[in-house]
């Protein structure tokens, strides 16, 4: 049996301090593996010696003119990687190398997209820990399948299919929800596993209450653009109950039925309707997408 080409991509921008102690254990875990891996360092922009300790230490090191982004650091990566599996993992040395072989055996299962769930200890604190609860929580609910860790940096995939959502996924920290829930939208089977996170060494890039409200934005963008119905609907439905339940207090007193009752429901009927036409336009494009 034909062992898959593994490539590694490592987004970093000024992680020097944890390239230094992270690449020399991710080499050995490497050299462990059958039929190896390549290395490959995203330098975002760095203004530190991230790019020349990278190549010192043998790894391909794509460069970035300027900060363009982790979403569009692990973009370069993968057009770059040419390997069958990307595992893409964060330069901060919070994830643990030795779990790479861990993920891609899983991938041995017929899984398309294998993720590492961060237990409630891997957490940065409570807040972000509630906050990534419901961020899962409403992805469950967009995708109709349970998703244990929606914003995990650590994962291993098929590259070929990976590559088909490309152009979808956002040049911010935001990449790893896009790609799960385009995974889980287009029937890849995704699979999760448990991990354990050290603390990243350096100064997080992430600003909790921007990036938290960003977050949750593009979690109801891709719902909109993955699966419409799901967010059009309820939105309908509640528009519908509102116009029933105004029609009942109106005609109850007034025995009428008003203006307000008649724009309510006519918003619940263009709602689902805008929700039906986008569920359409939903299918062609990954009909597209499949071609």
């Amino acid at each position: 049996m034909q062992v898959p080409r593994i490539s590694i991509i490592l987004p970093a921008r000024n992680e020097a301090q944890a390239l230094q102690r992270l690449l020399p254990v991710l080499r050995h875990v490497v050299a462990s593996m059958p039929g190896g891996a390549e290395i490959i360092v995203v330098d975002d922009g760095s203004e530190d010696a991230t790019a020349p300790l990278a190549a010192a230490a043998g790894a391909i090191v794509v460069h970035h003119p300027y900060a363009m982004g982790n979403g569009a650091a692990v973009k370069s990566g993968a057009r770059r990687a040419t390997g069958e599996i990307l595992v893409l993992m964060d330069a901060d040395g919070q994830h643990d190398p030795a779990d790479i072989p861990r993920l891609v055996q899983e991938m041995g299962q017929g899984y398309d997209m294998v993720i590492g769930a961060r237990s409630r200890r891997g957490q940065a604190n409570l807040w972000r820990h509630l906050g990534n609860w419901v961020y899962n929580r409403l992805a469950s609910i967009i995708t109709a399948r349970p998703i244990l860790d929606l914003t995990s940096g650590f994962r291993a995939c098929r590259a070929a299919q990976f590559r088909k959502f490309l152009a979808l996924l956002p040049n911010g920290f935001s990449y790893p929800t896009t790609i799960t829930m385009a995974f889980l939208r287009s029937g890849y089977p995704v699979a999760f596993i448990p991990i354990e996170v050290a603390e990243r060494v350096g100064q997080s890039h992430l600003r909790p209450w921007r990036d938290g409200v960003r977050f949750l934005l593009i979690i109801f963008r891709i719902g909109a653009l993955f699966s419409p119905l799901k967010v059009f609907a309820p939105i309908a439905m509640g528009f519908a109950i509102l116009g029933l339940g105004y029609y009942g207090f109106t005609f109850i007193e007034m025995q009428r039925f008003t203006n307000m009752s008649a724009l309510l429901l006519s918003t619940a009927v263009l709602v689902f309707l805008m929700g039906l036409l986008s569920e359409q336009v939903t299918m062609l494009l990954y009909s597209r997408l499949d071609q």
